[in-house]
């Protein structure tokens, strides 16, 4: 075997290591191809792997380490089920890597009647190193083009996490602004409740930024104790306080030449806002007890669910930190108020836990959408995929159904599709509240007509009769 062959404990070990150039993953018995890609492309241009498993690769599929799989038809054809997950997997368009299906013409006739709709290419064998060449290219260029594309439709977050997703009106202006801040090296402020997915912007930014080759480390300010805030963010010497028995480097001295992400920024106290003030203006700090003043350049990302203008009048934040932290601003929505997305979002989760559960569930029931959709999700996208974890451990048929979910959410709709009135009140009210209240719960216009009783006509016409907006 060859000894520069990465082996499957060696591709296990870089999973912890930042992704920074495209990935490509040959799926091969013998190691052929693996050695013409390796010779025909820069180590600075394109990482290769080979594998000889389909399991592993669908693994590694699923954990957004892949960019591009490169499999050869024969091995199509004896995989099995496996093999049939990998084709169904392909046909994920832009949530899949690109395939480059390798085979003679006899394998592709068969292999292309049953392969739908999908990020793939393929080449007939014999093949010769200009037309591997020129197939590789143009999924790097498949590649690049699905990148500048992610504002419209999502954005990468990195390689080991749940990609942005969403095309609603408010998630298009998110990726527009993530791709601009990503384009310049200002402090970023990131705002939004819980769950709605600062650290993946945090990230994202990053991943499509110049830094992108330099670490990336988050920082989860509130989870340390105050007094070990500063030790974690700039380090300490030996004997620095009690219990400090060796020299320790500090995120910030880690970071450098890369990007730090301090979430829950407004839980520290005023003596680290000072230090961090310092080393965002003048790119300096010390370490906690040492006297040697050191430099860094990494690039700060903030995060909070708080208002800061607010700790700011209680005295509890400074307002030069405020200042320095919020030259560009960026709002996560709630997704409350991007329904829209929903479905997507829950897509994106059912693959991701039938793979890691082991099931085979297929979709949602409508009325589950519907509940779903009408859910006012106040801990957001994390609830979200909290939510449909559960219901797919549970879930015993191909659907998810109502009865999946927690019984909270019963409890909501039943809550929002009770209307009482008194005795005395105009029909026309009534009326008019009764649509109000069927299209506040509906997905549409369609859906609403249905559940008063009346036709999409009607319905329109007393939309305009009662001026709802």
């Amino acid at each position: 075997m060859d000894p520069t062959l990465p082996t499957s404990e060696q591709l296990d070990a870089d999973v912890s290591q930042p992704k920074t150039l495209p990935y490509l993953l040959t799926v091969e018995e013998e190691e052929t191809f693996y050695k013409r890609v390796r010779s025909l492309f820069p180590h600075d241009v394109l990482d290769v792997a080979r594998e000889t498993r389909l399991n592993r690769v669908l693994n590694r599929i699923d954990k957004n380490e892949v960019d591009i799989v490169l499999v050869t038809g024969n091995l199509l054809l004896s995989g099995g089920a496996a093999a049939s997950e990998l084709l169904d997997t392909m046909a994920r368009g832009q949530d899949g890597p690109q395939l480059l299906l390798l085979a003679t013409s006899e394998e592709l006739e068969t292999l292309l009647t049953d392969m739908k709709a999908g990020t793939y290419q393929y080449g007939k064998l014999p093949l010769d190193n200009f037309e591997l060449k020129a197939l590789v290219e143009s999924a790097l260029q498949q590649i690049t083009f699905r990148v500048e594309t992610l504002r419209n439709d999502g954005v990468d977050a990195g390689p080991h996490s749940q990609p942005i997703l969403g095309r609603s009106r408010r998630m298009r202006d998110v990726y527009t602004q993530i791709h601009q801040a990503a384009e310049t090296d200002i402090p970023i402020l990131i705002l939004g409740e819980t769950g709605t997915g600062k650290d993946l912007a945090a990230q994202a930014i990053h991943e499509n930024s110049p830094r992108r080759h330099g670490p990336y480390l988050p920082v989860h300010l509130g989870a340390f104790p105050q007094e070990l805030v500063a030790s974690e963010l700039f380090g300490h010497e030996k004997g620095a306080f009690t219990g400090a028995h060796e020299r320790r480097i500090g995120k910030f001295e880690q970071a450098d030449k890369g990007t730090i992400f301090l979430d829950e920024i407004g839980t520290i106290d005023e003596r680290i806002q000072i230090s961090l003030l310092r080393l965002i203006e003048q790119k300096i700090f010390n370490r906690l007890g040492g006297r040697e003043t050191l430099h860094s350049n990494a690039r700060v990302v903030a995060a909070t669910n708080e208002n800061l203008n607010e700790l700011v009048m209680t005295g509890s934040f400074r307002e030069d930190l405020l200042y320095r932290l919020d030259v560009f601003r960026l709002t996560m929505p709630p997704l409350r108020e991007r329904q829209s997305d929903i479905p997507a979002l829950v897509r994106s989760f059912l693959r991701r836990f039938n793979r890691s559960i082991g099931k085979q569930i297929k979709g949602v029931e409508s009325d589950c959408m519907t509940l779903l959709q009408t859910y006012p999700w106040p801990g957001n996208v994390r609830e979200l995929k909290n939510v449909i974890q559960r219901a797919v451990l549970i879930c015993e048929s191909d659907k998810l159904v109502p009865a999946n979910l927690p019984q909270r959410f019963t409890i909501e709709i039943q809550r929002a599709s009770k209307i009482t009135f008194e005795i005395g009140t105009p029909l026309r009210e009534v009326e008019r509240e009764m649509i109000i209240r069927a299209l506040s719960v509906s997905k549409n216009r369609t859906q609403a007509a249905e559940l008063l009783g009346i036709s999409r006509r009607a319905l329109y016409n007393k939309i305009e009769r009662y001026g709802i907006t």
